[in-house]
């Protein structure tokens, strides 16, 4: 199976501390070289890089078709852009932006770490959306 990822999926993940839950769905996740940047250049304490190396089912892969990923430039982000055309060019079976898969027990709780901890914004209707939907919210 081949699956590309953008950072925001391996970057929250591992800001909440369950970055182990990708190479326990994935043999590997190929990420582009906008996304790796973006995985290893922090230098916040709170948010630290991701050792790309400790991590080795994190692999490097580099979409060929540039001015297509300068195309998609115009509408999203460097690691957004060459993911999907990495996603394309290699006829990826999943690519990962925002994924439920069903391996979590409870999603409110990661939600809550997310906001929290991660400080990803999630608009308070689409939390209580998405919580009603997964019968862990009451209408």
């Amino acid at each position: 199976m081949i699956v590309v990822s953008d950072t925001s999926p391996i970057l929250n993940l591992a800001r909440i501390g369950r970055l182990g839950l990708l190479p326990s769905l994935y043999e590997q996740v190929l990420i582009p070289p906008a996304v790796f940047g973006e995985l290893t250049a922090s230098t916040s304490q709170d948010f630290p890089a991701i050792d790309t190396a400790r991590n080795s089912w994190l692999l490097l892969g580099t979409p060929k078709d540039q001015q297509r990923v300068l195309q998609l430039r115009a509408d999203l982000d460097a690691g957004e852009a060459e993911a999907i055309v990495l996603a394309v060019e290699l006829q990826a079976n999943l690519l990962l932006v925002d994924e439920r898969a069903g391996l979590i027990e409870s999603v409110k709780p990661l939600l809550d770490d997310l906001i929290q901890k991660a400080r990803f914004w999630i608009g308070p209707e689409l939390y209580r959306e998405v919580l009603v939907e997964l019968d862990e919210m009451a209408q």
